[in-house]
């Protein structure tokens, strides 16, 4: 992503063929750019190194990374399924049209009302508790096919809030109860035929993703060795990382899927397992590097310190603020220029923490110059907001130079929407 800066006979940053600074010209500002066949091309390289190694591989999308109908019907047209986490993304999964059985439902501290919806909408539900599965249990027909999240003592993440596994977590059933837990489904009618775990996110080093393969398919062989289980499905999950940073390595996918998938048909092998579905949770992976926002240099300050202020905030972009991230910012209309001093790169929104960046090395900023803010694919419009009452932005999609846009920017009267003020404070 970094080694692969494109401009254009004007120098500036192209996005997707797109001309960066004519995009920010045309659609306003801040705006996200999602190029499309940067997506496909990620999908496919993921998929393609997995089922080389192991034919019956799936890929699970998780959207929670990014929901947008079209990033969904790009996904769905290369043959993706969704991880969905609450009913509002089993519902946009469905308007994008992904087949129900394409769809698996993994939620957390959920309601009885959510695990109706999800069953009248017949997707697959992965349960995380014992409580979900006695709750699901009665509201379910004989024989519902499901399937169990477990937390094994394996997490890992880029920050803490991203760590899925271990005793800290608040994921899944304990590895130990495992086996009880799929008896129980059993007793109580269901008929379970998946395991699940996620570790964490955001993961660049193999090794904790190949401690999590060995822990799940131990408990896997453990659970089918009680209780007799054959798994349709084995899920893993997702926290496949990007680089962030110019200095960071991305992951070899090829030498990653050939470990993973080696030790995954061993413990197959060890424990009599037959042929499950591999399953994988890829979102930031998938999404991550191919959207950029694009936000507008307003002012360059001088105080006690160098500020360059833009149009966007932690409202738009909230990693940096959230959890610390990086994020590189280029000067999209010269984006191969050297750095020529440091600046903080500040946000519009009325708080202290409210930078995109501090004491970051950048070439020359002014006034009026389009500033791209990279790896904003994943965790970024999804996670934006209407605080200080500013409209969210809009996203225009790119490939090979067309840009269409796929959401539109919000105005004013959004702000208001769906509020109802009670007759007896309406001004008369």
């Amino acid at each position: 992503m970094f080694s692969d800066i494109e401009v254009n006979d004007k120098g500036h940053l192209v996005i997707g063929g797109a001309d960066a600074v004519e995009l920010a010209e045309e659609y306003g500002t801040p705006l996200y750019v999602i190029d499309e066949m940067r997506i496909r091309e990620n999908y496919r390289r993921l998929h393609r190194a997995f089922s080389r190694n192991y034919s019956d591989f799936q890929v699970f999308y998780a959207c929670k990374a990014n929901t947008n109908l079209a990033v969904m019907r790009i996904l769905e047209e290369e043959g993706s399924g969704i991880d969905a986490v609450s009913p509002g993304e089993i519902y946009i999964a469905l308007m994008a049209g992904f087949d129900p059985e394409r769809i698996l439902y993994t939620g957390n501290n959920v309601r009885d009302d959510e695990l109706q919806f999800a069953l009248e909408a017949g997707v697959r539900i992965n349960i995380d508790s014992r409580s979900q599965l006695l709750r699901l249990a009665e509201m379910a027909p004989e024989g519902l096919e499901v399937s169990f999240r477990v937390n094994p003592l394996v997490g890992a993440g880029h920050h803490e809030h991203c760590i899925t596994g271990g005793e800290m977590s608040k994921f899944g059933i304990m590895e130990s109860e495992a086996p009880e837990v799929y008896s129980l489904a059993l007793d109580l009618g269901l008929k379970p035929v998946g395991i699940h775990a996620h570790i964490g996110s955001g993961i660049l080093d193999p090794e904790p993703f190949m401690l999590a393969v060995e822990s799940l398919m131990d408990i896997a062989g453990r659970v089918h060795g009680e209780t007799g289980i054959e798994f349709e499905f084995i899920d893993f999950g997702g926290g496949l990382g990007i680089p962030y940073t110019p200095d960071e390595e991305p992951l070899d996918i090829d030498e990653f899927a050939s470990r993973i998938t080696g030790l995954f048909k061993d413990k197959l092998s060890d424990y009599g397992l037959g042929r499950p579905v591999m399953c994988l949770e890829p979102g930031r992976y998938i999404v991550g590097d191919a959207s950029y926002l694009l936000t507008r240099v307003n002012t360059v300050k001088e105080s006690y310190r160098k500020f360059a202020g833009v149009d966007a905030g932690f409202n738009t972009l909230l990693r940096p603020a959230m959890y610390g991230s990086y994020h590189h910012i280029l000067v999209a209309d010269r984006p191969l220029a050297g750095p020529s001093g440091k600046i903080d790169i500040a946000g519009n929104v009325c708080e202290s923490g409210d930078l995109f960046a501090r004491d970051r090395p950048m070439s020359e900023v002014n006034e009026g110059d389009i500033l791209a803010i990279m790896n904003a694919g994943a965790y970024s419009f999804s996670m934006a907001s209407q605080y200080n009452s500013r409209p969210r932005p809009a996203e225009v999609l790119v490939r090979d130079g067309d840009a269409e846009v796929v959401r539109r920017r919000e105005t004013f009267a959004d702000l208001l929407a769906g509020q109802v003020v009670p007759a007896r404070l309406l001004k008369r």
